[in-house]
């Protein structure tokens, strides 16, 4: 049987990059971060998570005092991305993105 067409490139990376990410609640919002945060994706970072907590880093404070005021709404919408109630709170901070570990040296 032949197929209809070629299938896009998009959903060959979306599996592969399922497979190969950690699998922790951090790296699922990371994941999702860019379709539920809307306009905060280009300016804000989630970087750590605790017990449904995630921070989320703004290097400019406009943006972290504009996305703390709208956090229960980017909630939701991560929730909904991520299928289940996981994050309870958005920790928004005013500063740059922390380096991971292995980009420090």
């Amino acid at each position: 049987m032949r197929r209809a067409g070629p299938r896009p490139v998009s959903a060959a990376l979306d599996s592969l990059t399922a497979r190969l990410q950690p699998r922790t609640l951090l790296a699922e919002v990371q994941r999702a971060w860019p379709s539920a945060a809307g306009p905060f994706a280009d300016v804000a970072t989630p970087f750590s998570e605790r017990e449904g907590t995630v921070s989320v880093a703004c290097p400019q404070a406009v943006w972290a005092q504009e996305l703390d005021l709208m956090a229960e709404r980017v909630l939701e919408r991560l929730n909904a991305e991520l299928g289940r109630t996981a994050v309870h709170r958005l920790r928004v901070q005013a500063r740059p993105v922390p380096l991971a570990p292995s980009e420090g040296n």
